[in-house]
């Protein structure tokens, strides 16, 4: 019995962390403090998805620009959001978003895929994911 506690900890000890970011927000600071939080959270290990979802999937857009940057450091959630992608992180526009929208798959930013609701359902369950939303 000892040895299965022992292999169940390991395993717990040995999976990365994980995280599934929402952003649904349009205004501009929750979008850059949800990509500064995710991108610290990657830059500390954690596995990260994100699902943009309404005015946030907008960030997903290859050609949409943020009217502003954020100080203090000149960057806006669309930057962030592609060093979140290009450090290995899932990013997803909700399944509702294009077929509501003028825009295409085509449009998507490299990188960015349509979420499938039986995936996301599933990493919204895994115990070992933490979900935070903006």
């Amino acid at each position: 019995m000892n040895q299965l506690v022992e292999n169940a900890a390991t395993t717990a000890i040995n999976q990365p962390e994980q995280a599934v970011v929402i952003v649904t927000s349009a205004a501009l600071q929750t979008q850059g403090m949800a990509m500064v939080l995710s991108r610290a959270m990657q830059e500390q290990g954690v596995q990260l998805s994100m699902l943009l979802c309404d005015q946030a999937a907008e960030l997903a857009i290859q050609s949409y620009q943020s009217p502003s940057a954020l100080a203090p450091k000149g960057m806006k959630p669309e930057g962030l959001l592609q060093q979140i992608i290009d450090a290995g992180a899932m990013v997803a526009v909700c399944a509702l978003y294009l077929p509501n929208s003028s825009y295409q798959e085509q449009d998507l930013r490299t990188g960015v895929s349509i979420a499938q609701p039986a995936k996301m359902a599933q990493m919204l369950r895994c115990k070992n994911s933490k979900v935070l939303t903006f």
